[in-house]
C-alpha cells in the first residue's frame, strides 16, 4: 500500500508537527504527545481532556479549542495514550475548577485514564470521568468489555464543551456528558478494510462484493457479513439497529453521518439522504444533521450513523459557538 509517510515509526510525531504548523492557536507538545488550547488554562472554566489511539482524526486533537476540548492525548496508531500524557494534559488545563476526562470504552483507554485520574488527584487536581459506549452493534468486542465508544464521542465533547465554556461547574458538566452518552447510539458499516502504517496492508480480509455490518473503528468484527447492499438498504439496516436500542419517544434527534476515512462526501451525502428517509418513515424528527469524516478509521471505506435524543438544552449547547480545527461554527 502506498502511504504519504516517512517511516511508520514517526507517523504520529510527523502529524503532530504538521498540526502545530497549521494551527498556531494550539500548543502542540510533540515530544510528550499532548495537544492543548493555547489560552489554557481558561480562568473559571472546567477543563475537558480526551484522547485515544491515533488514526481516528480529527478525533481527538482536531476537537481541541473554544467550545469543545481543552486538551487531547494522542497515542500511537490504534493504541491508547499513557497516563503520563493524561496527567500532563490535566495539569495544563486545570484552572482550579476541575477536569473532566472523556473516555471511549476501550480497555487500554479505560485503564490508563483511571490511573491518570488517580495520579492527577494526588497532584491536587479534581478529576471526573465519563465513559462513552454508544455502539449498538455488539455487546463485547476486540479491545472492549461492553459496548465500544464511537460517534457519540463527538456529541459528548461538543455539548459538554459548550457547557464548560458557559462556566458550568464540574458536577454539571459531568452529568450532562453522561446524559448525552446515554441518549446516543451508533452503528457502523465497512465496505473495505483500513491499513495501518506499521502493517502496510489491510488489517482484515473483506472479500470483494461483501460488507461488514456493525464494524468497530479499529476494524473489529461486527454483527455479520453480507453481500454488498445499496445505500438505501444499508441505511435501513443501520438506522433500525440504532432505533431498536435507542427507542426515541417522538423527540427530535441529532444525526451524525460519519465517514470512516475512505468514503467520499459524494457517497456520504447520498447515504445521508437515505438515512433521513428511514427516520422520516419511522416518525423520528431530525433537528440537526452533521455529515463528514469526524471519527475515522484511517482509510477504511464505510460510514456510521449516530443518533442522540435532543431536548432543548442539548440543542442549545449543540448550536453554541465552537472553534476547533475539525469543527467550527457560530464564532
Amino acid at each position: 500500500m502506498k502511504m504519504l509517510i516517512n517511516v511508520p515509526e514517526s507517523v504520529v510525531a510527523d502529524a503532530l508537527r504538521g498540526m502545530a504548523a497549521a494551527h498556531p492557536e494550539l500548543s502542540v507538545d510533540v515530544e510528550h504527545r499532548v495537544v492543548v488550547r493555547r489560552d489554557a488554562p481558561v480562568g473559571g472554566k472546567v477543563g475537558l481532556v480526551s484522547g485515544g489511539g491515533s488514526g481516528h482524526e480529527p478525533l481527538h486533537g482536531g476537537f481541541v479549542g473554544y467550545g469543545m476540548l481543552d486538551a487531547a492525548c494522542p497515542g500511537e496508531v490504534f493504541t491508547s495514550p499513557v497516563p503520563d500524557q493524561m496527567v500532563r494534559a490535566a495539569a495544563a488545563v486545570d484552572s482550579g475548577r476541575g477536569v473532566l476526562f472523556i473516555v471511549k470504552n476501550y480497555t487500554g483507554d479505560v485503564l490508563n485514564f483511571n490511573m491518570a485520574a488517580e495520579l492527577a488527584e494526588d497532584e491536587g487536581i479534581q478529576v471526573a470521568s465519563v465513559l462513552v459506549n454508544d455502539d449498538v452493534a455488539v455487546t463485547d468486542s476486540t479491545f472492549t468489555a461492553g459496548r465500544r465508544g464511537t460517534g457519540a464521542t463527538l456529541f459528548v465533547e461538543k455539548i459538554a464543551g459548550a457547557a464548560a465554556e458557559e462556566g458550568a461547574p464540574l458536577e454539571r458538566v459531568e452529568a450532562l456528558a453522561r446524559r448525552v452518552n446515554e441518549a446516543s447510539r451508533s452503528f457502523g458499516v465497512a465496505l473495505g478494510a483500513c491499513t495501518t502504517p506499521a502493517k502496510g496492508s489491510p488489517t482484515f480480509d473483506l472479500p470483494a462484493g461483501e460488507l461488514e455490518l456493525g464494524v468497530g473503528i479499529h476494524g473489529e468484527p461486527g454483527r455479520e457479513r453480507r453481500a454488498m447492499m445499496t445505500s438505501g438498504e444499508i441505511a435501513d439496516f443501520a438506522v433500525d439497529a440504532v432505533l431498536t436500542d435507542l427507542r426515541p419517544g417522538g423527540e427530535p434527534v441529532l444525526l451524525l453521518v460519519n465517514g470512516a476515512g475512505g468514503t467520499p462526501l459524494l457517497e456520504l451525502y447520498g447515504f445521508t439522504a437515505e438515512v433521513h428517509r428511514v427516520l422520516r418513515e419511522r416518525g423520528v424528527p431530525v433537528a440537526r444533521t452533521l455529515v463528514g469524516n469526524y471519527v475515522t478509521s484511517l482509510d477504511m471505506a464505510g460510514a456510521s450513523v449516530t443518533l442522540c435524543r435532543a431536548d432543548e438544552e442539548i440543542l442549545r449547547l449543540w448550536d453554541a459557538p465552537v472553534q476547533t480545527p475539525g469543527l467550527r461554527w457560530g464564532r
